[in-house]
Order: structure tokens, then C-alpha cells, then sequence
């Protein structure tokens, strides 16, 4: 099977994409598969590079890659890809809509608004929502162009910055609490991890430092009733937004309640992400995590 590990792409995340496909391609068993790698430089790039694929494996994070865009395209050439399908992809990848399916489904997420344009910044509800707060790229990850907001001057200047990666603001109180991830294959709800971090949350220097400064992520054993409880809500995720093969849902547990972040439908697959280290945890080698992710996505 001619497997390509598409990576790289056109989003502020590409640099984290190209180790997500390199950390694929070091892991992949070449005796199974014809592998390929595929380094998207423009969106034009995938109607070509793409051509005479057996399968896609995305590594890709962000825009043109997250989005439902790529997996929308690939199903259109025919070639069978990872993860999940345009709608739940484009859906996860922005925040407000994911929050709003959240909220409607009564799983715990924290209060938010968005803004579109600096003139129309709802300081009234930025007030209601109350301080600390982020301001984030509304369709963005790996806590790129990420604010944390201590206070109503603070708020323009961030906005702005955002607004130069993004279309839209996300503005969400800040939850004080302890942050994990599930990672859900198949369905089946994986051993959690947990995210520590002496940074004042977990941003991209928390995220990839590979020197001393990077979060402190394990794979945690909590409470019966606290770990029944991440795993229904994890569960309620998949559900809810009709994901395929494999999802990483992030929550932060505040006062015995886990609230839900958000969801990655192509959750990092560096040398330090959660996922690997999950199925670790499992007695899933990350060779063998990548022969089920190929298996599901064709099934």
C-alpha cells in the first residue's frame, strides 16, 4: 500500500506539522507500507503531490489541514484518508461552533464570546464573562497568537494581535484547574493524561520545548468517580460531533468538573505529543498506533 504522510501545509502551525509527519515517517514500519513523504508548500500542491496515493495519513494541523478543507478534496480524488470527515473536521476546528454543539449537548465548556472586528469589541460582555480570560484565534492551535488577559486595557492590543491570524476572536473566561487530554480511538476512551505546566498555562513553549522549559505530561490514574466522569464527557465528544478513528479531547478539571476545551481531530504526533505517550500507556507502540490508525480510517 503506498501510504503518503502528508505534512507541512500553509497554516501558522506548518513548522509543528512538519514534525508531526517527521515523528510519523521515523515511526512507520516500511516493511508494511510504500511510504512516501508528502510536504505540501501551497494548497494547490495536494491535487498533485496526492496523485496515485493508496491512503492519505494526515499529519497536518490548522488551516488547510484541520479544517475538513484536504479531507473534502481527498474524498473527491478517492484516496482513503486518517482521522475524521470534512464536517466533524471543520466543526472541531472552529471554536465557537464547537462550543455552541458543546453547550447545546450540556457538556461543560466556559463561558466565551468571539469578535470579527476591533470597532466591535462587547466589553460589556467581556465584563460579564469576568477576568482572567484568553483571547485566542478562534479556528487556530498549538496555542499560537494565544493571550492570557488579566485586565480590561490589555484587551484591544490582543484582539489585534489575533485578529492578524485569525478572522475571528475567541475570548473565554479562564478556568482555574487542572488541565488533561483523552485520547479516543475507535470509540474506545484511552488512558488520560495530564498536562502540568510552570508556565501560567499551557502555550507553545509548554507545548514543544525540548529544554527543560516543556509541560510535565504523564499518564494519570484519577479517582473512580473523576475519571468515570472524564471519560463520559470524552465519550459525549465523540458522539456528539460524530468523530471517526481517532480525536484528542482536552479538558480542564475545576472543582470535580472537567470542561471541555476543545477537540483535535489531528492531534500532534511529535516526539513529545500526548497521543503516542496514551497508547503507550495501553501497550501501543507508536508503530503500532499508526497500523491502527491506516486500519480504522479503512474500515
Amino acid at each position: 500500500m503506498k501510504v503518503g504522510v502528508i505534512m507541512g501545509g500553509v497554516s501558522s502551525e506548518r513548522e509543528i506539522s512538519l514534525k508531526s509527519g517527521r515523528g510519523i515517517l521515523g515511526s512507520i514500519d516500511k516493511n508494511k507500507y510504500e511510504v512516501v513523504e508528502v510536504i505540501l508548500d501551497s494548497k494547490q500542491d495536494i491535487f498533485e503531490k496526492a496523485k496515485g496515493l493508496d491512503f492519505a495519513l494526515l499529519a497536518l494541523h490548522g488551516e488547510f489541514g484541520e479544517d475538513g478543507t484536504v479531507q473534502a478534496i481527498l474524498e473527491a480524488m478517492d484516496i482513503p484518508y486518517s482521522g475524521c470527515g470534512p464536517l466533524t473536521s471543520g466543526l472541531c476546528m472552529d471554536k465557537n461552533m464547537s462550543k455552541k454543539i458543546l453547550k447545546e449537548g450540556n457538556i461543560p465548556t466556559a463561558p466565551w464570546t468571539t469578535v470579527k472586528d476591533l470597532d466591535k469589541i462587547d466589553y460589556e460582555k467581556i465584563e460579564e464573562i469576568g477576568y482572567p480570560l484568553f483571547i485566542k484565534p478562534n479556528s487556530g492551535g498549538s496555542s499560537v497568537a494565544t493571550f492570557l488577559i488579566k485586565d480590561k486595557s490589555e484587551i484591544y492590543d490582543a484582539v489585534k494581535e489575533v485578529l492578524k491570524y485569525d478572522k475571528e476572536a475567541m475570548i473565554e473566561k479562564y478556568i482555574k484547574g487542572e488541565e488533561y487530554t483523552s485520547f479516543i480511538l475507535n470509540g474506545e476512551v484511552f488512558p488520560t493524561i495530564s498536562i502540568k505546566t510552570e508556565n501560567e498555562f499551557f502555550d507553545y513553549e509548554a507545548k514543544y520545548s525540548q529544554d527543560g522549559k516543556g509541560a510535565k505530561e504523564e499518564v494519570v490514574y484519577l479517582d473512580k468517580d473523576l475519571q468515570e466522569k472524564v471519560n463520559e464527557v470524552s465519550k459525549k465528544c465523540w458522539d456528539a460531533f460524530n468523530c471517526r478513528v481517532y480525536v484528542r479531547v482536552d479538558v480542564i478539571i475545576s472543582e470535580g468538573v472537567p470542561y471541555v476545551l476543545e477537540l483535535n481531530t489531528l492531534p500532534g504526533m511529535t516526539a513529545t505529543s500526548l497521543i503516542p505517550q496514551s497508547a503507550k500507556a495501553r501497550g501501543i507502540e507508536y508503530s503500532e498506533l499508526i497500523d491502527k490508525i491506516i486500519e480504522y480510517s479503512l474500515a
